[in-house]
């Protein structure tokens, strides 16, 4: 092995054992066992080397001295390990050790005798650098964190190369200045810090030789070819469509180094779970494809091409070997595939599943144009790489699914008109830059000065309703579990059947009391884990058959538990917000020619509404209180006629399911801005924020000095703050009643003191309902079913 010096450095090297000598010393001094015989024996060998101590210049002594060397070194290199570990002295950084174990011997000699030991990656100003660092974090007290991870790339007999980790210690080292070494200041240090590759300064403040490194150093190396090669693989497959022929010859010189196969390919694709397809990887890559696919973009898993070959990856999830493809397509059913992997000479190839929690993400292949060169035996190999390939493939997976997303956000996602322009442009400041790249920082998306108008339909006591539903369907559950319970007839466990018979009545006894959070996950657990095992292992009549299939299948099959009450409360629901929602959706493009304003629109237990009018909505049209009160009444309006659908509804579902209206004004402009991070609009700024803090809290709030509740059903409710607010929502009811929309009863009362708000004031008033014979030929509950489904 050449040594390779690099010959610049801020250190005047001293090989010195002078800590080791002080050791022995204090061991000899003490004359109590054999130890101390052994350290005065070995003190008076080397009492004729004074070098040993103050230090050595002339490094052929070290060589002439090895054996003593060792002796010395003894504590340190035990001989019980010296075939395990990898280590040696040395001058960290630099390509000079001595005194290896056997085993750094035994991979020296494997790498030949003209193989010259440099550190990967690592050159003079690398070396310089890290020097001075060291005196900076020794003699200066600093923490610069330089650990940077160092690699010996070392081949083997074999040629096959095996990369080394290097660790290195320094406990029997110290620095020392000499007259040369220039005294450094804070502000000396701050420059270097901001300055790293500035190798001229270094060498400015740290000249060369300025410093004494004394002693010695231990490299310690730790054999990290396969992380090595994974890191590789990750780092290949991230690089540039400009560096894809490098990327590719890395990509296969990292597996031909772990199967020691010299002609080895790599091919790889996903597959796609919804689809049941294989695909190629989400980027245009020519060099790696996949072998399976050829020249096809996807293919469908069951294609006639692939027979029942892969059988074990789609369904054991096991690695698929051929390891003689020609004598494989001999065999009936294989043909096709032999044929094909014949076609691209390949005669054995290892198809190798790539999985992350139970769920298949893609196929690795290795193929060779030799025969029985891959096998059953080293596709072993591969369950030390495939967990490293997991996140790669995720990745890919990841990589096509957000530029899936990306397309539908382009070209689905709709941005209401009304604020479209804005986004607009912005878009088009960002293609307009000189050269448009994804670090470019958009401007927030803000409207100033715009009036909020907030409204909801809420389903009444749905929580209540929804509670009652699982009651009931739990229940029935259970009594139907105690009927077979009863009629089941076991020649075994008759002691547990009574057991779970207490239990069950148990579970059916708390279901009279009031629902807790988590009572319904209790007892499906305990059905799941403790019931349904008996009910399929136990012996039963042909009577209790007959009950038990029809238990199971009364069973959801999403849910595993009984789900009709629940079914039924859960379709009214979906039905009332869609017809609801609809009226909403279908008048807002009419009120759209008010004047242009903002909406949206949620469903929750009911149907949720915000609008933001103003002047910086639409910009280029002369904005007028006029059209806010416009709009206000609009909003009226809507909520009457969302009252009469409802209305109408109710009677054709299973549950009749009142509902409460609430419009909360609020004159006072405010700003809202969009936030990125949740893809929507929110108000803006601690004043703004008490208009949210109303409109959370408001619907549940009570008449003040009651306990009633200020929503009522098939009344409308108005929340104001002032006088003219309250003049003006009765001028629109009175409007709305001279239209007989609205009955002549007007309420009006204080709303009790939220959480930082006070002085709510509201009106409420019962809308004009039809009669309600003439329901049930509006409406058909099957008719609602289809249409919701």
């Amino acid at each position: 092995m050449d040594y390779h010096f690099f010959k610049e450095s801020p250190f005047k090297t001293l090989i010195s054992f002078h800590k080791l000598i002080e050791t022995l010393e204090e061991i000899a001094s003490t004359n109590i066992d054999y130890r101390s015989n052994y350290a005065k024996a070995l003190l008076q060998q080397i009492e004729s080397f004074p070098e040993f101590r103050t230090g050595i210049e002339d490094f052929n002594l070290i060589h002439k001295n090895e054996t003593l060397i060792k002796y010395l070194l003894a504590d340190l290199f035990p001989t019980a390990l010296t075939n395990n570990e990898i280590k040696a002295v040395t001058i960290p950084f630099q390509n000079f050790t001595f005194n290896y174990t056997e085993r750094f011997k035994k991979i020296l000699h494997n790498a030949g005798a003209t193989f010259d030991m440099t550190i990967r990656d690592f050159d003079g100003n690398q070396f310089y650098i890290m020097n001075c660092i060291l005196i900076l974090n020794t003699f200066y007290n600093q923490h610069f964190d330089f650990n940077k991870p160092l690699f010996y790339d070392i081949p083997d007999a074999n040629g096959i190369m095996k990369h080394y980790r290097i660790l290195y210690n320094a406990d029997f080292m110290e620095i020392i200045p000499t007259d040369k070494a220039i005294p450094l200041t804070s502000e000396d240090i701050d420059l270097l810090m901001d300055n790293y590759n500035n190798i001229d300064l270094w060498k400015e403040k740290f000249p060369d030789k300025s410093w004494i490194l004394k002693g010695f150093g231990i490299v310690s190396l730790f054999d990290v070819s396969i992380e090595s090669a994974i890191s590789n693989l990750k780092s290949n497959l991230l690089k540039s469509e400009a560096e894809e022929t490098e990327r590719t010859q890395n990509f296969e010189t990292i597996f031909r180094s772990i199967f020691k196969i010299s002609d080895l390919k790599i091919g790889f694709i996903i597959y796609n779970e919804e689809d049941e397809k294989f695909v190629k990887p989400p980027y245009d890559d020519k060099k790696i494809s996949s072998f399976i696919l050829n020249d096809m973009p996807e293919a469908d898993c069951r294609n006639a091409l692939f027979g029942c070959s892969l059988e074990n990856i789609l369904e054991q999830s096991k690695p698929f070997v051929i390891s003689n493809v020609k004598k494989f397509a001999t065999t009936a059913g294989n043909e096709k595939l032999g044929e094909h992997f014949i076609r691209q000479n390949i005669q054995s190839c290892i198809l190798a599943p790539v999985i992350k929690n139970d769920k298949l993400l893609g196929i690795i292949e290795l193929v060779s144009a030799k025969p029985r060169e891959l096998n059953s035996i080293n596709a072993n190999n591969l369950d030390l790489i495939l967990p490293y390939l997991v996140d790669t493939l995720e990745r890919y997976k990841n990589d096509m699914r957000h530029q899936i997303e990306a397309v539908i956000q382009r070209e689905y996602t709709t941005i209401h008109p009304s604020v479209y322009w804005k986004f607009r442009r912005e878009a088009q400041k960002y293609f307009q830059t000189n050269s448009p790249n994804k670090d470019y920082i958009f401007k927030e998306i803000v409207f100033k000065e715009v009036y909020p108008l907030y409204g909801q339909i809420d389903i009444k006591g749905s929580s209540d309703h929804r509670n009652g539903t699982v009651k009931e369907d739990l229940k029935n559950q259970l009594k139907t579990l105690l009927e077979i319970f009863e009629s089941l007839k076991s020649n075994t466990n008759l002691v547990l059947l009574e057991q779970r018979k207490f239990e069950l009545q148990s579970f059916f006894t708390e279901l009279n009391s009031p629902l807790k959070a988590d009572t319904e996950q209790q007892i499906q657990r305990y059905i799941e884990t403790e019931i349904h095992p008996i009910l399929n292992n136990s012996k039963m009549d042909n009577e209790c058959q007959i009950l038990v299939k029809h238990y199971f299948e009364k069973l959801d099959e999403k849910t595993g538990m009984f789900y009709h009450s629940r079914k039924k409360f859960d379709n009214a629901m979906s039905i009332i917000n869609k017809k609801l929602a609809s009226i909403l959706d279908k008048k807002q493009v009419e009120a759209q020619n008010i004047f242009p304003h903002y909406y949206e629109r949620f469903k929750t237990d009911g149907v949720e509404h915000n609008l933001y009018i103003g002047a910086s909505i639409a910009p280029t049209k002369v904005f007028d209180s006029m059209y806010l009160h416009n709009l206000r009444l609009w909003q009226l309006q809507t909520l009457c006629e969302m009252e009469l659908e409802h209305h109408l509804l109710k009677f054709s579902l299973p549950y009749e399911l009142d509902v409460t209206s609430l419009i909360l004004v609020f004159s006072s402009p405010i700003t809202i801005r969009f936030r990125m991070d949740e893809k929507r609009f929110d108000v803006d700024g601690t004043y703004n924020a008490r208009y949210e803090v109303v409109k959370k809290r408001i619907d549940k709030a009570n008449i003040k000095g009651t306990k009633e509740r200020i929503t009522q059903k098939e009344k409308i409710t108005i929340v104001y703050s002032h006088n003219q607010e309250e003049a003006e929502y009765l001028n629109y009811i009175k409007f709305l009643q001279f239209k007989k929309i609205l009955e002549p009863t007007i309420e009006q009362f204080e709303v009790e003191e939220l959480q930082g708000v006070s002085g709510l004031r509201a009106i409420r008033v019962k809308v004009t309902n039809e009669n309600k014979q003439q329901v049930t030929e509006n409406y058909s509950y099957q008719d609602l079913l289809d249409e919701l489904n």
